[in-house]
């Protein structure tokens, strides 16, 4: 009965998660959702930021620091480990509904593309940025991420093992491709009004932060071998170690020269 509870409340974890996924889209992209992040404004505008900075940071704070590996140790100490990731999903996903349900639309235009060409690829490139972000996590084992494996294995009575390192497909070009795929989906808009730049620049600037904290973990895990991979895959922009490694390259060798 144990099992059978454990793997219930993963699945119906990962419902809500995947479902606030979604909505998630259609709340950045303002498209068939009744509340978005561009709806109608109806408080003041200090009000209106400060609100929408204590949703973000809510979120912020819980998924950094329930993800670090000291919490966990001391978080498990109460809830199970098998459902300890589902229990991380779940979190994540209510703070991102008490987000999509109290934020204060600012109002205010930035921007306006007015071709509908433009504005068309623009809406595209912001669903190729989701898509980025939900096949990164298929690359690395989505089933695990969001604790269906886990809970999987001690239905099954298998003993849970932690992912091995690989670098596949995305992860080859930067180190976080689902950071990346999201910065795509937020920035990528033809209209970018007060409330979506506060919006892009906050998330931007928070997993920017987080990046240093994950990775940070992820040394401690795999040692040496993220530290080479570290050299060889860019942080979040593809292509930028290599241009750097030509560039010494280059001036080593005129160096040679002189």
């Amino acid at each position: 009965m144990k099992k059978l509870v454990f793997l219930m409340y993963g699945i119906v974890s990962y419902v809500i998660f995947f479902a606030t996924f979604c909505y998630a889209m259609g709340f950045v992209s303002t498209f068939l959702v009744p509340k978005h992040i561009d709806s109608t404004p109806q408080s003041p505008l200090g009000y209106a930021l400060l609100v929408d900075a204590g949703l973000l940071a809510v979120f912020a704070l819980q998924h950094s620091i329930m993800a670090r590996p000291a919490f966990k140790k001391w978080w498990t100490r109460f809830v199970p480990e098998p459902i300890e990731r589902s229990t991380y999903v779940l979190l994540a996903s209510l703070c991102l509904i008490l987000l999509f349900w109290k934020w204060e639309p600012i109002g205010g235009v930035i921007w306006s593309v007015e071709s509908e060409t433009a504005r068309l690829v623009l809406q595209l490139t912001s669903m190729f940025g989701f898509t980025i972000v939900l096949v990164s996590t298929f690359l690395i084992n989505h089933f695990d991420l969001f604790g269906l494996r886990q809970v999987g294995l001690y239905f099954t009575g298998k003993t849970y093992q932690s992912l091995s390192f690989r670098t596949p497909f995305f992860y080859k070009y930067v180190r976080h491709p689902l950071y990346l795929g999201f910065m795509i989906a937020f920035w990528s808009t033809p209209v970018m009004t007060a409330a979506h730049l506060f919006f892009a620049f906050m998330t931007t600037t928070y997993m920017l932060i987080a990046i240093r904290f994950e990775e940070k973990d992820l040394v401690d895990h795999f040692g040496a071998r993220y530290q080479d991979y570290k050299r060889t895959a860019p942080m979040i922009i593809p292509f930028v170690n290599r241009a750097d490694r030509k560039k010494k390259s280059f001036e080593s060798h005129s160096q040679a020269l002189k």
